[in-house]
C-alpha cells in the first residue's frame, strides 16, 4: 500500500486545516488508517485513528473535540480536519495503515505502511 498525504501547510492560530491522505495498491478499505505527528526530537505521536469501516474512532486526548478524521472508503481517502489550531500542533503529520487489534490501534507501532508526511505549521 503506498500512502500519500497532503493539504499541510501554514496557518495562524485558531486556524483549521484539513489533511488528506490517498491509498494505492492495497485493499483500503480492509485497513484501520491512523494520524500521527512528530516534532524534531521527540517521539511519533499518536494523533486519531479509523477503522476500516468508519464506525470505531479514536482520538488523542490533546486532539479531541477539536480535529475530526473520516473515510471515504470509495476514493480510498483519508481526512484529518483540525480545527481550533494552536502552536502545539506544529508538526509533520503522518497517515499509516495497518491491521492493529483493538488494544493497539493508537499504538503508532502497529502500523507497516506510511506516507511520506506532511508539513503542519501553527504560527502568527
Amino acid at each position: 500500500v503506498q500512502l500519500q498525504a497532503s493539504g499541510g501547510g501554514l496557518v495562524q492560530p485558531g486556524g483549521s486545516l484539513r489533511l488528506s491522505c490517498a491509498a494505492s495498491g492495497g485493499t483500503f478499505n480492509s485497513y484501520t488508517m491512523t494520524w500521527s505527528r512528530q516534532t524534531p526530537g521527540k517521539e511519533r505521536e499518536f494523533v486519531a485513528t479509523i477503522r476500516s469501516s468508519g464506525g470505531h474512532i479514536y482520538y488523542s486526548d490533546s486532539v479531541k473535540g477539536r480535529f475530526t478524521i473520516s473515510r471515504d472508503n470509495r476514493k480510498n481517502t483519508v481526512y484529518l480536519q483540525m480545527n481550533s489550531l494552536t502552536p502545539e500542533d506544529t508538526a509533520v503529520y503522518y497517515c499509516a495503515a495497518g491491521r492493529p487489534v483493538l488494544s493497539a490501534v493508537t499504538n503508532t507501532n502497529a502500523y507497516y505502511y506510511w506516507g511520506q508526511g506532511t508539513q503542519v505549521t501553527v504560527s502568527s
